[in-house]
């Protein structure tokens, strides 16, 4: 499995009282997959903390579209969907895809790199701009300008 496709494994406290993954823990899937595939790819905390930068995010939205029990075998993608040129900004499209190929829910976040001192937009570090063109793009991924 790359680090853009994960299994997950859905725990009894995933589950609400209908049997079905809260609306939550989607959420905090897509968040801990970006953060493992940022760490693996050399992003890691301390270097983000040594520095001065880390991600932001200005939007997140799911679209549900079937409901995930426990014991689905579920896997977990991500991809680029939109990027600005000078790397200030991204989107990133997951997709929780059951093992038969149907997909469940498609979260999209949109977001961009701060510099952790001024708390402003940054264009980030080589690492991250590395990071980010290594994702796969989705098939309608798009290059925005810098305004």
């Amino acid at each position: 499995m790359t680090p853009f496709k994960t299994q997950l494994s859905i725990r009894w406290a995933d589950i609400d009282p209908n049997f079905h993954m809260r609306h939550s823990v989607y959420y905090d899937c897509a968040a801990q997959m970006r953060t493992e595939v940022m760490a693996q790819m050399g992003i890691t905390m301390k270097a983000m903390q040594a520095g001065h930068f880390g991600p932001v995010l200005f939007r997140e939205e799911c679209a549900f579209f079937r409901e995930i029990s426990f014991g689905d075998n579920i896997f977990l993608t991500a991809k680029v969907s939109r990027l600005r040129k000078d790397y200030t900004r991204f989107s990133i499209q997951h997709e929780f895809v059951k093992e038969d190929g149907t997909v469940c829910a498609v979260i999209t976040v949109d977001g961009g790199w701060i510099n952790t001192k001024t708390n402003q937009l940054t264009v980030p570090p080589r690492i991250a701009k590395s990071v980010v063109r290594a994702i796969p793009k989705t098939d309608d991924f798009c290059w925005d300008e810098v305004k």
